[in-house]
């Protein structure tokens, strides 16, 4: 498998810590989505990442994109046994949704670095409502987490609403210091605090660039 991609993004690295702890091999090849477009082009017609390129099929590479697309893909390889998500019921379309929350808290982030980065005149009104919604969400995962006991979210094993948390607090933090406030979601805090000391985090870390 062929994980192309940077690790900054929360996206590629939710999926890079999956394979991690699947015990999966990939290569990994860093494209930017702006200076390596041609190339992500080739795998993605829509030059986005993450895309994950499974190997030598009928047509060609075949490519999973979306990073909701790829896990199901590796849970499904990974087998109901070792899925990082509960396989059906109340609790799959809890934590489905708690990813849904983080990967559109992490989109927000994104929208606000296009909109320091690529627009002449930024829109405060925009900034002012990504913002809102990425402080709403805060404030909803942080309650959700302090309700649970365990190490995880859903017990004693990590989980991909975990992973999928803590991609998009690193990327938050780093992209827009100062909008996460670990004084206001100490909770979300600690857990990404947890995420991050493992060591299948530690391997996929990128400093955030608007260079890249």
């Amino acid at each position: 498998m062929i994980l192309i991609g940077q690790y900054d993004s929360p996206f590629v690295r939710r999926v890079a810590v999956a394979l991690r702890l699947y015990g999966m091999t990939y290569e990994h090849r860093p494209w930017s989505v702006f200076s390596d477009a041609a190339e992500v082009a080739r795998f993605n017609p829509l030059k986005r990442v993450p895309t994950l390129v499974l190997g030598e099929g009928t047509d060609g590479d075949e490519a999973l994109i979306e990073s909701g697309a790829i896990l199901d893909h590796l849970d499904e390889v990974a087998g109901p046994g070792r899925a990082l998500i509960p396989r059906q019921g109340p609790e799959r379309r809890r934590a489905l949704k708690l990813c849904a929350l983080a990967t559109g808290l992490a989109d927000k982030a994104v929208s606000l670095v296009y909109e320091r980065v690529l627009h002449r005149e930024r829109s405060e009104l925009w900034v002012e409502r990504c913002t809102g919604q990425i402080g709403a969400v805060l404030d909803v995962l942080e309650a959700d987490r302090a309700a649970q006991p365990g190490p995880w979210w859903f017990g004693p094993r990590i989980g991909h609403a975990d992973i999928a948390v803590a991609c998009a607090l690193r990327f938050v933090g780093e992209a827009h210091p100062g909008v996460f406030d670990r004084g206001r979601w100490p909770t979300l805090a600690a857990h990404a605090a947890a995420c991050e000391a493992l060591p299948e985090f530690q391997a996929v870390v990128q400093p955030f660039s608007v260079s890249a």
